[in-house]
């Protein structure tokens, strides 16, 4: 789970996917799709949160800024929306799921050309 060995139990219970590269847990049912990673310390986040059938998510609870990485169906990177702090609500159309990372921790990914 790139560098992070605290992850939270609440994520723990989630299934888990690869995409772009990385294993992270899927968020499936109501209430991991609402909580998302908000509530949770930064090193308790692990490296991410797929949200499927999403395409736009809040960041109301959160401790830590994040990055959001919209997917197609296919799970390819449609563009991504760094450093959101806390308190706001981000969307993108067309999307199909959203990948939630903690701030830098996905640095190698890079946002398609326009």
């Amino acid at each position: 789970m790139v560098g992070r060995t605290a992850l939270t139990p609440r994520l723990r219970r989630l299934s888990v996917a690869t995409v772009l590269g990385r294993e992270v847990p899927v968020a499936k049912g109501v209430r991991a799709r609402l909580l998302g990673l908000s509530h949770l310390d930064c090193d308790e986040a692990g490296s991410g949160l797929l949200i499927p059938r999403c395409s736009s998510v809040h960041t109301f609870g959160m401790r830590f800024a994040l990055d959001l990485y919209f997917l197609d169906e296919r799970l390819s990177l449609l563009t991504v929306s760094r450093e959101i702090p806390a308190r706001r609500v981000v969307s993108h159309r067309g999307a199909s799921a959203v990948l939630e990372i903690p701030v830098g921790e996905g640095g190698e990914f890079s946002s398609p050309q326009s």
